[in-house]
């Protein structure tokens, strides 16, 4: 869902430990960021006044004061729509499938085929990079005479075998499976399971040109099939359906990495224009961007806390030929850090508990196809 909120990004430095105890918004320092009620006075326990503020001390303060959100009122007969906390993960999760279950007859002709997807792959390959390995008939066998199927464990031994050859032809940028994917046998004997692991996505140099916006969110996630036959052109999901001989599930899913400085950085740009006062476009030549402020530390991770709310004026609600903007404020603070615990309790004090918005779930599907 769309969110056309006016918002207003607090970046805070690294250095901040608490929030202040006294004074009022001017006598905050460049980046210190500070609540205060309808007085504009410090208050760490906001529950008590009829509204308040965020504020962050700018380090350029020519023809205009400290940075600051609207009027905000937790509770009832407040004007806070929503509040949440998307908590800093550095790491993401790879996606992991699972194949086991094997159903192959002697001299059965079989192939494995993955299709791959991000952001940077599906710029490259139509419908995602698609690889495939077929194993020839006579790499299965069962040794037993009569026999009706070959051994897992034998199946998933010539699938590694064939997956760790180069890739085809003699250009060395072709793309061979273990670019992308980690092979792996678990188990012994008909226990044996095949697991295939996505590996971390390449990171790309970003410009250090402060008007480019660079950073990209990307993940990979990936199908597998494994099914009898060689493979061909035709679409594998619709010829090969009935044909699969394998069970394939997927045990963890990827997902993206939260709070990176990377991606703090990339917010402080996208919502310049919305906070500063004058000279709002953000220009190569860095002497042109004096209102442009980052308080990010490189290889920080951030957890952020997200207030929407309307127009505290209820006068400003009346109906009209308009639709009427809500109004952000995002928090970005170093996770696990002192000003993490102090801003949260603060936070809470006026507008209860605050829920995660980011649970990292690890999920199970399976599919025989």
């Amino acid at each position: 869902m769309a969110d056309f909120s006016l918002t207003t990004l607090f970046v805070a430095p690294v250095g901040q430990t608490a929030l202040p105890s006294a004074g009022s918004t001017q006598d905050l320092t460049a980046g210190q960021i500070g609540i205060f009620d309808n007085t504009y006075t410090t208050d760490a326990t906001p529950s008590g006044a009829p509204y308040w503020y965020i504020a962050q001390g700018r380090e350029n303060t020519y023809l205009q004061g400290s940075k600051r959100s609207d009027k905000i009122k937790g509770g009832a007969g407040g004007n806070v729509i929503e509040w949440y906390k998307v908590q800093g993960n550095p790491v993401a999760a790879n996606q992991i499938t699972v194949v086991s279950a094997f159903d192959v007859k002697p001299q059965e002709e079989i192939s494995l085929t993955i299709r791959a997807h991000s952001s940077y792959i599906d710029t490259l390959y139509f419908n995602g990079l698609t690889r495939s390995i077929t194993l020839p008939a006579e790499c299965l066998t069962c040794g037993g005479d009569p026999c009706t199927s070959v051994a897992d464990e034998t199946v998933i031994d010539g699938i590694l075998a064939e997956l760790a050859k180069a890739a085809p032809g003699t250009n060395p940028d072709n793309i061979s499976f273990d670019k992308f994917f980690r092979f792996e046998k678990v188990g012994a004997g008909e226990a044996s399971t095949l697991v295939v692991e996505g590996k971390p996505l390449t990171s790309y140099g970003e410009p250090c040109d402060v008007a480019a916006f660079p950073h990209e969110y990307d993940r990979m996630w990936f199908d597998v099939f494994v099914y009898k036959g060689a493979d061909t052109t035709a679409d594998f999901l619709a010829s090969d359906a009935c044909e699969s001989v394998a069970t394939v599930t997927t045990t963890q899913e990827s997902n993206y990495p939260s709070g990176t400085s990377e991606e703090i950085a990339q917010l402080e740009k996208n919502f310049h224009s919305y906070q500063a006062g004058y000279l709002k476009h953000l220009h190569t030549k860095v002497g042109y961007n004096q209102n442009f402020e980052s308080y990010v530390t490189d290889g920080t991770n951030y957890s952020s806390y997200y207030i929407r709310f309307t127009d505290f004026d209820k006068s400003m609600h009346l109906m009209g030929d308009y639709v009427p903007m809500a109004n952000s404020v995002i928090i970005a603070v170093e996770s696990g850090s002192a000003f993490e615990t102090a801003l949260e309790a603060a936070l809470v004090d006026d507008l209860g508990a605050v829920s995660a918005d980011n649970t990292l779930a690890t999920t199970t599907t399976t599919t025989t196809v």
